[in-house]
């Protein structure tokens, strides 16, 4: 299930909204619970997605209004076999479905992201997150990985599930290639559950909570780096999530320097793109001028307003 989120933290304080995906089987749930272990927020998309449909609540009602009582247990809870029978090859089916749950998944994630105490880390542990292409909403994007096979022998040996539905399941997610092209993090999983914790608790320690001090003073660390044509992807899906529209065109190389030029449309408020760069992790480091809070991924931005009546 898909998870909602915002473009921007609540005006009480940054908060460092970190993604966290990997295949089923992966070992994504012991990453998420050594971060909530340090101290992080974590929002799983897969419970609010149970929440909202619980009996009693609105999104229940809806959903057999819908469908009919025949998606219902004799308890009055939702009987999931049978509305997967129903929406399951039927778009229409899956669209009115979605209509009904995903605001209210939506409007439950704002809740818990509000209700995080300010300069926190959130963790939002969506198992779709790169098949909804939501990965250029956080300021940071974890994937754990494994291979085929690894996931398959703990889907059956750990899960007990059937080799052929494991096989099944494993399949009809992304491909390694999509997650690694969204990932700013990769944690490898081959090895035991102690090397994953450990790992974890280093990624916390070396870049999550710098990341987090960081953005909550506003520093942005200048660099010479130059990211390549990944990360350069990367970057302008960011950039066109937090921008949106005041966004003229794709990053570039700043010719005569190290930094990235940011295009901006004419006529865009300066204030209003500088907090924006700002809470989404690129703080200003002087006029026009911003650079990545991110100890792991440093770059420095150019801004440049396209002019009036110009041609480019």
């Amino acid at each position: 299930m898909a998870l909602e989120t915002p473009s921007a933290d609540a005006e009480s304080g940054h908060r460092l909204r970190v993604g966290l995906s990997g295949g089923i089987g992966s070992g994504k749930s012991t990453v998420a619970q050594t971060l909530a272990d340090h101290g992080a927020v974590v929002i799983d998309a897969d419970r609010l997605a149970r929440e909202v449909v619980e009996p009693g609540t609105p999104g229940l009602e809806a959903i057999a209004r819908r469908f009919g009582s025949g998606i219902l247990t004799a308890d009055g809870s939702l009987d999931r076999p049978a509305l997967g029978q129903v929406v399951f090859g039927d778009p229409a089916a899956r669209r009115d479905l979605e209509q009904i749950t995903h605001p209210r998944i939506a409007e439950r994630t704002r809740e818990l992201i509000e209700a995080a105490p300010p300069s926190s880390i959130v963790v939002h542990d969506v198992p779709l997150l790169v098949e909804v292409g939501y990965a250029p909403r956080y300021h940071l994007v974890v994937i754990v990985g494994a291979s085929r096979q690894t996931r398959l022998d703990r889907l059956v040996t750990h899960r007990g599930m059937d080799r052929a539905d494991a096989e099944q399941r494993v399949d009809a997610q992304a491909s390694d290639a999509d997650r690694r092209a969204v990932a700013d993090v990769w944690l490898d999983n081959e090895g035991s559950v102690a090397e994953l914790r450990s790992a974890t608790q280093e990624l916390y320690a070396e870049r999550l909570a710098p990341f987090l001090a960081n953005l909550v003073r506003g520093v942005g660390l200048e660099t010479h780096e130059v990211p390549g044509p990944v990360e350069m992807g990367r970057l302008t899906g960011r950039l066109a999530h937090v921008l949106g529209e005041d966004l003229d065109g794709p990053l570039d190389l700043d010719p005569g320097t190290d930094s990235l030029l940011v295009p901006l449309a004419a006529g865009v408020p300066a204030e209003t793109v500088r907090e924006r760069l700002a809470r989404a992790g690129f703080p200003a480091v002087g006029r026009g001028r911003h650079a990545s809070a991110d100890p792991g991924r440093r770059v420095v931005l150019t801004l440049r307003e396209h002019p009036v009546g110009g041609d480019g």
